[in-house]
């Protein structure tokens, strides 16, 4: 998908900013990108789910229901350990 598609079809589904990060071509081996471990992390906290795990959906609809329980399911796990802290 070119950059111009992206941006016409994110219009009207609120206000994004998108930052390509490329990586160098003269860089060799690994090297960290900025802010891409933040997807990263979330990415792989979102993989534990194991119905995410694999792409058995036979619809958008139920796969974004599935993408919502996973993340209501990661925030109240993140609530209820802050909860037993304090």
């Amino acid at each position: 998908m070119s950059r111009d598609n992206l941006k016409n079809t994110m219009r009207g589904h609120g206000s994004w900013t998108i930052e390509i990060v490329k990586r160098s071509d003269t860089d060799m081996g690994f090297v960290i990108l900025p802010r891409r471990w933040v997807a990263e992390r979330t990415f792989s906290w979102l993989g534990r789910c194991r119905r995410l795990a694999k792409d058995w959906e036979k619809s958008i609809e139920s796969a974004t229901a599935f993408a919502h329980v996973a993340s209501i399911r990661m925030l109240t796990r993140c609530i209820a350990r802050h909860c037993q802290k304090t």
